[in-house]
C-alpha cells in the first residue's frame, strides 16, 4: 500500500506515517482488514480499539483502484465495525498537508476535533458520532 502514500512524500517532506507502520503486527493483532478485488489487495483498513472509541488508524486505497468506491466502502465498514463493537464514536487522523482528506472527511460527516503534532507529524483529528 505504499503507492497510496508515496505521492505525499514530497508534500510532507518525509514518508507519511503509514509507510513506516508494522503491518504484520496489525495482522497478528487482528486490527487489519483488506478490500479484495479479484484476488488483489485494493485497499486496507487498520482499526485499533481504544477505551472510549475505535481508532481508524489507517485507510488506504491502491491508486490503481481509485474511483471505484473502495475508500468509502472501507470507511462505512469501519463505522459498522465500531457500532458492532459497542462504540459510540470513531476517530481518525490525517496529515495537515493531505488537503484532499481535509476536504473529504467533513463532506462524509466527520467533525474536526484537534490539530497537533504527534510522532513528528502535524495531524488533524476527526470524530464521527455513531448510532447503534
Amino acid at each position: 500500500m505504499s503507492d497510496a502514500y508515496s505521492v505525499y512524500i514530497e508534500r510532507i517532506g518525509k514518508p507519511p506515517g503509514p509507510m513506516l507502520d508494522d503491518y504484520s503486527a496489525h495482522v497478528q493483532s487482528g486490527a487489519a482488514w483488506v478490500a479484495d478485488m479479484s484476488g488483489e489487495i485494493a485497499g486496507l483498513l487498520i482499526l485499533i480499539e481504544q477505551t472510549d472509541h475505535l481508532l481508524l488508524d489507517n485507510v488506504a486505497v491502491d491508486p490503481g483502484h481509485h474511483g471505484r468506491g473502495i475508500g468509502r466502502a472501507l470507511l462505512n465498514f469501519a463505522e459498522q465495525e465500531a457500532v458492532r463493537r459497542g462504540y459510540r464514536e470513531i476517530i481518525l487522523y490525517t496529515h495537515e498537508k493531505m488537503s484532499e482528506n481535509l476536504a473529504m472527511y467533513p463532506a462524509l460527516g466527520w467533525v474536526e476535533i484537534d490539530r497537533r503534532e504527534q510522532n513528528g507529524y502535524q495531524r488533524v483529528f476527526f470524530r464521527k458520532s455513531l448510532r447503534a
